[in-house]
């Protein structure tokens, strides 16, 4: 498998209908469709993961997710792509790039109702499609962070970046409820960016 290339099974998604939520509902269509996606491919092999379940999971009809996403190959995409996240993320100056990753990782996780980046961690050990995963991850924010870094060991700094990054999702998923639930963006930012900031300055 090459790095930004999909290599899973074809596809064969079911088209049986299945009870929709009202159009007016939230949890409905394209984003709802989305987490319910990111639960499946990153918790089951791809084999295993049917559009069918999928429309379930996010109370959606399998139709719904076939106009939004066609089909599952394409919809496991989607999934696998960290690109838009890691723009966002890396989208400061690198004077201001910790403070700025972390407080628009905490205002996505509460807008969004999910993390840009914590999915690549339930890929870890298997060694089926969601090792598509990692290689994404690992393209499209650790190398891209690597390339906009100053100095000396980059790509190790971009590395332990990526993986404070990563902690501070699974951190906050730990405590949903916790101190953290009730701090502001900007305050998570004054504690945990100045480490961050010290990795991209290389300091």
């Amino acid at each position: 498998m090459t790095s930004g290339q999909a290599t899973a099974p074809a596809p064969n998604p079911s088209s049986a209908p299945s009870s929709a939520r009202p159009a007016g509902d939230p949890g409905s269509g394209r984003d709802a469709i989305l987490r319910a996606a990111r639960r499946a491919f990153t918790q089951r092999p791809y084999a295993e993961v049917t559009i069918r379940g999928i429309a379930a999971d996010a109370g959606v009809s399998p139709s719904l997710v076939v106009k939004h996403f066609g089909r599952k190959e394409e919809l496991f995409n989607t999934v696998a792509d960290f690109g838009p996240a890691a723009a966002e993320l890396f989208d400061a100056p690198l004077a201001a790039l910790g403070r700025h990753m972390v407080v628009t990782l905490v205002n996505n996780r509460r807008e969004l109702q999910s993390d840009p980046l914590l999915r690549v961690v339930f890929s870890l050990g298997n060694r089926d499609e969601r090792s598509l995963l990692r290689d994404r991850f690992h393209e499209q924010v650790t190398d891209a962070l690597t390339a906009r870094l100053p100095g000396r060991e980059r790509a190790l700094r971009a590395e332990l970046i990526a993986g404070h990054l990563l902690g501070l999702g699974a951190t906050l998923s730990l405590h949903r409820e916790g101190a953290g639930a009730d701090a502001t963006a900007e305050h998570i930012a004054d504690l945990y960016a100045p480490a961050l900031q010290s990795l991209i300055d290389g300091r």
